[in-house]
C-alpha cells in the first residue's frame, strides 16, 4: 500500500482501535504526534513501532519539535532554546552561532530518531518583523542572510543524524499580526517587499538542504486572493518553478481557523492538493479527518508518492547508545548554557 496524502493525529499514548482503523485507510500517509501522545521515551518507542507496523511502507511519523515554545516532548529529551537565542549569538559571533545551530539540529534529530520518529517540522525560517507573536522567538532573526545561514546549518545538523529538514511557513508568516490558528492573516505587501522572506528558501533549496516545505495559511492579496496553502501561484509558480524546489510540500493543519472558510475538510484538502501540495495535515478534528480520508480514498499522485517516500528517517541508533556518546553529552551541555537561567550571585 502506498502512502496517502493525509497526515493526521491520534488520541493518546497508545493506538486505539479507532486509530488503527483510520490509519490503514489508503488516503493516510502519516501521523503527527503531540504532547498528549507522550508519557516516556520507552512508551514513545512502543507507540512509534506500533504505528510503523500497520503499513508497508510504514507511515511517516512526524512531530513539531523546533525548540523553545514548540517542543512536544520535554521530560527525557534535551531542552532546546528558542531559535532567537541562536540568532542573537549570530550578531556577536557568526561562526559560533552557525556551529550551535548545526549541533542543535543534530541533537534534535538524534533524539527523535532514537525513538523512531522520521521527521520534525523544523526549522522555522520566517523573518521576525517584530509584529507576529505566534512567530516571535521561533524565528532566527530579522535579516534574511542571518536566517538563511542558521537555517542551513540547522538543516545540515538534522541531516547528519538521519532526518530531513522541513522549512516553514512559506512564503512567510512573520509580517502579519494575526495568528493563523485563530483567524486568517492578510499580508498586504507587494511582491517586491516579500522577496526578503523568500531569500532563506532560495539558499536552502539551492544547496539541496530541504526535504520539505510547509505552506502558510496567509493571504497575500497583492499577489493572489487565495491563502498560500491553496494557491497554485505560490506552490507551483514560485516554489516549484521559480525556486526549483523538488521536495515534498506540506499544507499546514487544515483545522486551523485560517482555513475554515474554504469548505469542509475534504474540500480544503482537495484545494491544497490541487494547488500542488503533496500532503495535508488534519489535526484535532477526528470527524474532519474521517471526512477527508473518505473523500480522498482513491487519490493517487505518482510524483508525490516518490517525494513522500524520501521522508523516512535513516540511521536509527538505540537511545541508550546515543546517551552514552560523547557527542550527545557535549551537545546537551552546550545547549544547557543557553536554556538554563544564570546562577544568582550576591556580591558582599
Amino acid at each position: 500500500m502506498s502512502l496517502g496524502p493525509i497526515m493526521l493525529d491520534i488520541e493518546g499514548v497508545a493506538l486505539t482501535p479507532a486509530d488503527r482503523d483510520l490509519l490503514v485507510e489508503p488516503a493516510v500517509g502519516g501521523v503527527i504526534l503531540f504532547s498528549r501522545n507522550y508519557a516516556s521515551p520507552n512508551q514513545l518507542v512502543d507507540l512509534v513501532a506500533d504505528i510503523r507496523a500497520l503499513r508497508s511502507p510504514p507511515l511517516i511519523v512526524a512531530v513539531d519539535h523546533e525548540g523553545g515554545r514548540v517542543q512536544r516532548f520535554r521530560d527525557g529529551f534535551t531542552r532546546v532554546p528558542p531559535m532567537r537565542t541562536i540568532g542573537e549569538l549570530w550578531r556577536k559571533d557568526r561562526d559560533a552561532a552557525v556551529g550551535l545551530a548545526r549541533r542543535t539540529g543534530w541533537l534534535i534529530a538524534a533524539e527523535l530518531r532514537a525513538v523512531g520518529i522520521d521527521l520534525a517540522f523544523a526549522p522555522c525560517v520566517d523573518l521576525d518583523w517584530g509584529v507576529s507573536d505566534i512567530i516571535g522567538d521561533r524565528a532566527f532573526g530579522r535579516r534574511p542572510e542571518q536566517v538563511a545561514d542558521l537555517a542551513l546549518a540547522f538543516a545540515r545538523g538534522l541531516r547528519s543524524a538521519g532526518m530531513g529538514a522541513v522549512a516553514k511557513h512559506f512564503p512567510g508568516h512573520g509580517a502579519v499580526v494575526a495568528d493563523s490558528h485563530l483567524k486568517l492573516p492578510i499580508d498586504r505587501r507587494e511582491y517586491g517587499d516579500i522577496l526578503d522572506d523568500l531569500r532563506p528558501y532560495e539558499k536552502l533549496i539551492g544547496t539541496g538542504a530541504l526535504a520539505g516545505v510547509m505552506t502558510a495559511h496567509v493571504v497575500y492579496p497583492e499577489i493572489d486572493e487565495a491563502p498560500a496553502s491553496f494557491s497554485p501561484y505560490w506552490v507551483q509558480r514560485e516554489l516549484r518553478q521559480r525556486l526549483g524546489f523538488q521536495g515534498a510540500i506540506f499544507c499546514d493543519d487544515l483545522s486551523m481557523k485560517a482555513a475554515t472558510g474554504y469548505g469542509n475538510m475534504a474540500e480544503r484538502a482537495r484545494r491544497a492538493l490541487d494547488a500542488g501540495c503533496d500532503m495535508v495535515l488534519v489535526c484535532n478534528d477526528r470527524a474532519g479527518a474521517q471526512n477527508a480520508v473518505a473523500a480522498l480514498r482513491d487519490t493517487s499522485n505518482p510524483p508525490s508518492l516518490v517525494r513522500l517516500a524520501r521522508l523516512h528517517g535513516t540511521g536509527q541508533v538505540l537511545r541508550e547508545t546515543l546517551m552514552a556518546s560523547d557527542d550527545w553529552q557535549s551537545a546537551r551541555d552546550e545547549l544547557a548554557q543557553w536554556t538554563e537561567p544564570p546562577e544568582l550571585r550576591l556580591d558582599a
